[in-house]
């Protein structure tokens, strides 16, 4: 569940959020949207913990697993190993950080370091990755940007698989995206839902 109230958020003496509210039950499914630079990623930072509101409150119970606008990829780790890496860091859990990676169609490049993989193979990784962490809440951030058309649709269905019965809270530009992963879409515009 996620919670948050009239929350405000300032950089530079620019408001980005102006007093919003928002409640996202136990298994909902939400996608926010809105024009670039609106406040969507501040939000989901601040629900991370990455971001402080300068007032408002906000309440996540559950553990969060969070896939950023950007892959954020350890550079000096493999595909497997940026995988892995929330799962153990250890061998016993390689299998697993395997499985994931097949699951999004990577498994061949496994061995990759992130310079040597594609933009959409990197958002792949770092999809792996969040999904694996196995947070109750997932906060993804643009995560099919960038793939193409087939990909874009089988990763939609991992995670339509793997989001069941979590809460999800989604940024997208795409209504497609939103309407295939979620249950509920708002709009975001001038730092407020509309």
């Amino acid at each position: 569940m996620i919670r948050i109230e009239h929350l405000t958020v300032a950089f530079d003496g620019q408001t980005v959020l102006k007093d919003c509210s928002l409640t996202v039950p136990v298994g909902g499914h939400v996608a926010l949207m809105g024009a670039s630079g609106s406040g969507k990623t501040t939000l989901i930072n601040v629900i991370a913990g990455l971001v402080k509101p300068d007032h408002g409150t906000v309440t996540a119970r559950g553990k969060i697993s969070y896939a950023f606008q950007e892959p954020a990829l350890f550079p000096w780790l493999t595909a497997l190993e940026n995988v892995n890496v929330v799962l153990s860091d250890g061998r016993e859990t390689l299998d697993e950080a395997r499985k994931w990676l097949r699951e999004a169609g990577l498994e061949e490049h496994s061995h990759k370091y992130p310079h040597q993989l594609s933009g959409g193979q990197k958002q792949r990784v770092a999809l792996c990755r969040a999904l694996a962490y196995g947070g109750d809440i997932l906060l993804l951030d643009e995560p099919l940007k960038g793939l193409d058309a087939d990909t874009r649709d089988s990763v939609a269905a991992l995670l339509r698989r793997e989001c069941a019965g979590k809460t999800l809270l989604l940024v997208t530009h795409d209504p497609r995206e939103a309407e295939a992963l979620c249950d509920a879409v708002l709009r975001y515009r001038d730092g407020q839902f509309v």
